[in-house]
């Protein structure tokens, strides 16, 4: 077990971190899989928009890689073009 009041104090920030990460990241990915199961155009155009911008605010956090939010919106994009 840690003995410096600092490594206690940096063991809980981590475990709050960590907890608060994995929730807004498990959020985003439910949001991805909601939207590519989603068979309506006009359903899928209208969530798109706040898709992005939750997979871009969790880049800007470093919550997840910038290069695989732009991955995913890519991904996306190309998803509902291909929708009838």
């Amino acid at each position: 077990m840690a003995n410096h009041q600092s490594s206690i104090k940096r063991i809980r920030q981590t475990k709050v971190r960590r907890l608060h990460n994995r929730y807004y990241a498990k959020t985003a990915r439910n949001a991805v899989k909601n939207l590519r199961a989603i068979v309506e155009k006009s359903e899928a155009l209208a969530l798109l928009p706040k898709v992005s911008s939750m997979l871009d605010k969790l880049a800007k956090k470093n919550v997840i890689h910038k290069n695989k939010a732009s991955n995913l919106k890519a991904r996306l994009a190309l998803h509902i073009n291909k929708l009838a």
